[in-house]
């Protein structure tokens, strides 16, 4: 009779219980055992029973299959979990920081300026704050050491002159009183003015920016026309257009200031009228920098101090 047979036998002869509805007690789930060690406990139990009457073998096979279906149903929680838990990170670490809930970081109001690069220097030649430069010679071409009009910016073509190199009125034009011009002029003439480089531009929000880069002969020149002419302690000496009255900037933050490069920032104080007006002179060596900004309704301290470090950056 085959083994098939047998079964269907037992099974014929035996009455099918009846079902219950009375709950049994939850029964914790066995340890999870390797399929060897099930194996070894299955023999121990084999060798300890010898000269007895066994058990029918249907009784040891169900306990034996519950135990492995326990290890078979954990082991496939555990694989579930960790293909999750890895897709998790690999979606997390995939994606950008604005796209994950609760890391988006909001603007600051920083404007997106190219990628700075300084120009090269002529072979052998220092640079404006190197010791080997008492000078504080700058050899690169002044015209590209000018910061670049951030993304998204309008040109201001009244500053790039002939050759990049606009006239000294153009400067000028900027301080309001005509006896201010005129004075301021002179002084120049008189410290030995080379060249004068500028940009200029006008963001969508109508922030107005102008940036002059002046060069003379030594550092020494350039110190003496910013801290004895051109900046106060409290305000610049000679207003820019359309604002008349000024405060320094103090709280313009000393880790975004640039090592060497002498910083005077300052700002309109209120009543202004319907602009507001940020200044700063930068002193990098041989070079003065005078940074313009302003804007309808109140000139931005973010941008204004962003634009500031950059062209220092440059100069150094």
């Amino acid at each position: 009779m085959t083994d098939q047979q047998q079964e269907k036998a037992v099974e014929t002869a035996q009455p099918t219980p009846e079902p219950t509805t009375v709950e049994e007690p939850a029964v914790p789930e066995p340890p999870l055992l390797p399929p060897a060690a099930l194996h070894e406990q299955e023999e121990e139990g084999r060798e300890g029973q010898e000269g007895q009457e066994r058990e029918p073998l249907s009784v040891p096979v169900k306990k034996d299959r519950r135990v492995l279906r326990a290890v078979l149903r954990w082991t496939a929680a555990v694989v579930v979990f960790a293909v999750a838990g890895a897709g998790t990170a690999y979606g997390i670490t995939g994606m950008k920081r604005t796209d994950v809930p609760g890391l988006g970081t909001a603007s600051d109001g920083r404007w997106d300026y190219p990628t700075l690069t300084k120009p090269p220097l002529p072979k052998g030649s220092p640079g404006p704050l190197a010791e080997a430069n008492p000078a504080g010679s700058h050899f690169a071409d002044l015209r590209a050491l000018v910061l670049p009009a951030p993304k998204g910016a309008t040109g201001d073509k009244a500053l790039d002159g002939p050759d990049g190199w606009p006239a000294t009125k153009v400067f000028l034009a900027e301080f309001s009183s005509a006896d201010d011009r005129t004075e301021l002029a002179q002084k120049l003439t008189d410290d030995g003015l080379r060249h004068i480089a500028a940009r200029g531009w006008t963001t969508p929000d109508g922030t107005h920016t102008r940036i002059y880069l002046l060069q003379f002969d030594t550092a020494t020149v350039a110190d003496g026309l910013v801290s004895g002419n051109l900046g106060g302690y409290a305000a610049p000496t000679y207003p820019v257009r359309g604002a008349d009255s000024y405060e320094s900037d103090d709280d313009f933050p000393d880790a975004a200031k640039v090592t060497d490069v002498s910083l005077l920032p300052y700002a309109e104080t209120k009543p202004y009228g319907a602009e507001q007006v940020r200044e700063a002179f930068l002193t990098a060596g041989d070079t003065v920098a005078m940074i313009v900004q302003s804007r309808k309704g109140g000139a931005n301290a973010v941008p204004f101090r962003q634009t500031v470090t950059l062209q220092s950056q440059l100069l150094a």
